[in-house]
């Protein structure tokens, strides 16, 4: 039997800790995306365990479960060799946790505080009597806990308290009740993780028998291997004499000579957590983000949101607007001026060109027509989308939190989508230098059509008058003064003809160019509203599966 006691490999205390900060990761990486119910027992692992190796790592918990009747207070007796805790045909007798410490207290009352057993149901177990009879058991901290079928309640759920603090578990059984159901579908195969810190009792074995004892323990044995705990040692005890505890007894002097319980128990736990978390992550890593055709989706949902249509149109109206303003008769400029500048309209900036050379700042709003019913539509599937493509593959709940992080900031798209229009370059010029030279060209021809038409009225008039009429030089068989009237006529008509096309070309151009600008300003609006959060997720994803890894021992 004591052989069986060393099955368990060693733990290294160096390992156990980083097992227990990758289970800290992992806590952390997951923070604000899985439900918080599912990550109790880990935080509870991460409190308790943090805990219990910040107290005495000298001392060793052992703890007496067992259920009415079965005789573990009676045992908690004989191994101390001294009535400590009570022993009686009242039921339930044992109502609350007693320790018994081999050797000094002192040291281990920071423990016991801990486990939250109260000073008066502590007891030391030091006598100049004993000699060195008790010193193989110094470090031992041996605890009898209340009946865990109990009629009270409240005793039940000490004993489910107690059970997650100590390093090693005693189950003491009768042999009328070895195969009680709650024993062992309520708490045996429930520590099927810690074979290494149990081990169970049958207790009371005086009252077999010699023949069926061995019949009895072969079915007790058979029971624990249906349990999942096959190896877990299995001993014959009584509490009537010395000599009905030797093994037990043995058994725990090597468990606190060896001082691997209390890793051993933690080691289990990590298991136990593991196991429990183990269908959050898969095995294999997830992708790196939203994918190209999602993201060119969103995207475009939301330069639709955003107005973006309508305002490349007025940039290329506008272009075609300033142009004519700036290139056309000058007779017909001033007509132009009144008609609204479409960009001015939507109270957006004219491209941050001023002729003065001052640049415009950016407007608070503009008045880009609300997006329609269809478009916000539109919107909320692009988002839908990005999410399901990014994290439809992982494990539940992770796909609802990817879904949670890409809606998140849905609220806060509108006036940012505002923001980035109002707030986009979108490349307008307000005064070309080839716009210049034209209107130049322009004036140049209007003057030269004026001057004509000056000349001719002036001979009108003179002769209307009765004055000698000039003079009028000819050109060929035409008169000069009309030659410049028709001719200033005909060059601003015929440099109109050929600007019109350069000036629509220029237009589409322009609008190509604020297109671009605006799909960049709402790509970034995008980048930050939707696909950041949603890369956070999968990046929390990925850190919380290489820390459960790291947790469960691989590599």
């Amino acid at each position: 039997m004591r052989e069986a006691l060393r099955g368990g490999q060693r733990v290294d205390p160096d390992d156990l800790i980083t097992r227990l900060d990758a289970v800290r990761r992992f806590l952390t990486a997951v923070d604000g995306h899985l439900p918080d119910e599912r990550l109790v027992p880990a935080h509870t692992l991460v409190e308790r365990a943090g805990t219990r190796l910040a107290l005495s790592r000298d001392h060793t918990v052992v703890a007496l479960a067992g259920a009415t009747g079965s005789g573990k207070s009676s045992l908690f007796n004989a191994l101390a060799r001294l009535d400590l805790s009570p022993v009686g045909v009242r039921r339930p007798t044992t109502g609350v946790a007693h320790a018994c410490v081999w050797g000094p207290l002192d040291g281990a009352n920071r423990l016991l505080d801990w486990i939250g057993v109260l000073p008066r149901h502590r007891f030391i177990r030091e006598s100049a009597l004993d000699g060195d009879d008790e010193s193989a058991l110094h470090g031992l901290v041996l605890l009898d806990l209340p009946d865990f079928d109990s009629v009270q309640h409240a005793h039940r759920l000490e004993v489910d308290r107690l059970l997650g603090l100590v390093d090693l578990v005693i189950w003491v059984v009768d042999p009328q009740k070895y195969a009680d159901r709650l024993v062992h579908t309520g708490y045996l195969r429930e520590f099927h993780r810690h074979r290494d810190v149990t081990l169970v009792v049958l207790n009371q074995a005086d009252r077999l028998p010699p023949a069926e004892l061995p019949r009895v323990l072969d079915d007790l044995r058979r029971l624990l291997d249906a349990d999942g705990l096959p190896g877990v040692p299995l001993l014959a005890t009584t509490a009537v004499d010395r000599s009905g505890t030797t093994e037990l007894r043995a058994a725990l002097e090597e468990t606190v000579a060896e001082r691997q319980a209390s890793l051993r128990r933690l080691a289990g736990d990590i298991d136990t957590v593991v196991e429990r978390l183990a269908d959050l992550v898969e095995p294999e890593p997830a992708g790196t983000g939203p994918d190209a055709a999602g993201t060119r989706a969103l995207t475009g949902a939301l330069a639709a949101a955003a107005g973006v249509p309508a305002v490349t149109t007025a940039v290329e109206a506008a272009y075609r607007h300033r142009a004519a303003g700036a290139t056309g008769w000058p007779v017909v400029r001033g007509w132009r001026r009144l008609r609204p500048d479409p960009l001015r309209r939507l109270h957006l900036p004219g491209g941050g060109e001023q002729t003065d050379g001052a640049v415009e700042k950016p407007l608070a709003a503009t008045s880009v027509p609300d997006p329609t019913a269809a478009q916000r539509s539109a919107l909320g599937l692009a988002v839908r989308t990005v999410a399901d493509r990014a994290g439809g593959d992982l494990p539940a709940p992770w796909p609802a939190a990817v879904t949670g992080a890409a809606r998140s900031r849905l609220g806060d798209v509108p006036d940012a989508l505002d923001r980035a229009v109002a707030g986009t370059d979108l490349g307008v010029p307000e005064r070309p230098v080839w716009w210049r030279l034209v209107g130049a060209v322009q004036w140049l021809v209007t003057l030269t059509a004026l001057a004509g038409l000056a000349w001719l009225v002036l001979g009108y008039a003179l002769r209307a008058l009765g004055l000698p009429d000039p003079d009028e030089p000819m050109v060929g068989a035409v008169p000069l003064p009309t030659l410049l009237l028709l001719g200033g006529l005909l060059a601003g008509l015929l440099v109109a003809a050929v600007t019109r096309p350069v000036v629509r070309w220029a237009a589409r151009r322009a609008r190509l160019r604020a297109e671009r600008r605006l799909a960049a300003a709402v790509a970034a609006v995008g980048e930050e509203h939707v696909l950041t959060p949603v890369r956070a997720v999968l990046t929390s994803y990925a850190e919380a599966r290489d820390a459960l890894r790291v947790a469960a021992g691989k590599k």
